[in-house]
């Protein structure tokens, strides 16, 4: 009892094994269960999960309103949003690395499964390193928020760079270092096979690992922007954390929806640079004004309103617009 009431990243224990207890349930559930079999996901079914995620990050809302607060609550949600919103171009680089590798859209789900507990991981990694250094220099949420200032107001005056998969450095490195099948087998991550050169059998990688590398990689990137915006918002690591990782699993459960229809948000980026400069300059206004904090109500109802004009501008903007006319023209469909 006295381990479960143990403080760890300035909160008890039991809240964090409480989290990490449901997301290990939602990964048993999603491929011992509902995804035992591989087959495609369709629409339908791609937005009923992601509104059962959706759902329960919703509700772990509550969970930090009983727990910690209602400012907390407020903060947790738009975290929520900002990630989810964030991440969208996430969707759109996802959608090329499987168009690339041809990866048959049945086993789609099973890289991104398994590149969800990378992403896990991962971000565990980011924001623990975070908090730690925030705690000790709380100078750097100033650097955080220059960051994201001068990132906002790149991506509203810079355009979208068509993304050369073929030359990426880490997928090269791949093909020098490890045997790789140009074809799928299946749903493996690797295969054995007879070596070219000396006829013994060893471990091929097939492009399903491949993708999953990339995917974890360019997870890592877009981590570099919303992770120090979280951070921007709270520097309360279990908001941080649980914010984040919800928003990614229902991101990617909306995948198989929104890969099609990605050019329907062509002018969303812009929205997406406002937001992140005024999350970067909400530090300096409250410093300005004398305030403790940016009133967390103002943020979530800033957040929403910035979103909702960009949705509905990019929706009406791009009415009528086929699929691959935005982003540069690349075709941002899931491979079939």
């Amino acid at each position: 009892m006295e381990f479960l009431l143990s403080e760890f990243l300035s909160k008890p224990v039991w809240m964090w094994l409480l989290f990490i207890s449901i997301v290990i349930t939602l990964l048993v559930l999603d491929l011992g269960v509902f995804h035992k079999d591989d087959h495609v996901i369709e629409v339908r079914e791609s937005l009923i999960m992601s509104a059962g995620y959706i759902s329960l990050g919703l509700l772990f809302a509550f969970f930090v309103w009983w727990q910690i607060g209602a400012d907390e609550a407020k903060i947790y949600v738009t975290a929520f949003v900002v990630e989810k919103t964030l991440a969208m171009d996430n969707i759109f680089v996802i959608a090329m690395i499987f168009t690339y590798f041809a990866i048959p859209r049945e086993y789609q789900h099973r890289v991104l499964f398994w590149g969800i507990l990378g992403v896990i991981v991962l971000r565990g990694i980011m924001i623990g390193l975070g908090a730690t250094i925030v705690a000790q220099y709380s100078w750097v949420l100033y650097i955080f928020a220059v960051f994201l200032i001068l990132t906002g107001i790149k991506m509203m005056f810079t355009g979208d760079k068509p993304m050369d998969i073929a030359q990426n450095p880490v997928l090269k490195f791949l093909k020098k270092r490890m045997h790789v099948t140009e074809e799928i087998h299946g749903h493996a991550f690797f295969v054995k096979k007879p070596d070219p050169k000396t006829g013994k059998l060893v471990r091929f990688a097939t492009p399903l690992f491949l993708a999953l590398v990339l995917i974890e990689i360019a997870d890592v990137v877009f981590a570099v922007d919303s992770v120090p915006a979280v951070f921007a918002l709270t520097t309360d690591p279990f908001i941080v954390y649980t914010s984040n990782i919800f928003a990614i699993l229902g991101l990617r459960a909306l995948f198989f929806a929104l890969a099609a229809i990605m050019h329907r948000f062509e002018y969303l980026k812009y929205a997406l640079s406002l937001l992140l400069v005024f999350i970067g300059s909400k530090i300096f206004v409250a410093d300005l004004l004398g305030w403790e904090k940016f009133p967390p109500a103002w943020s979530l109802g800033i957040t929403f309103v910035i979103l909702t004009v960009g949705v509905v501008v990019s929706l009406i903007k791009t009415r009528g617009t086929p699929p691959g006319g935005g982003h540069g023209g690349q075709v941002a469909s899931p491979a079939e």
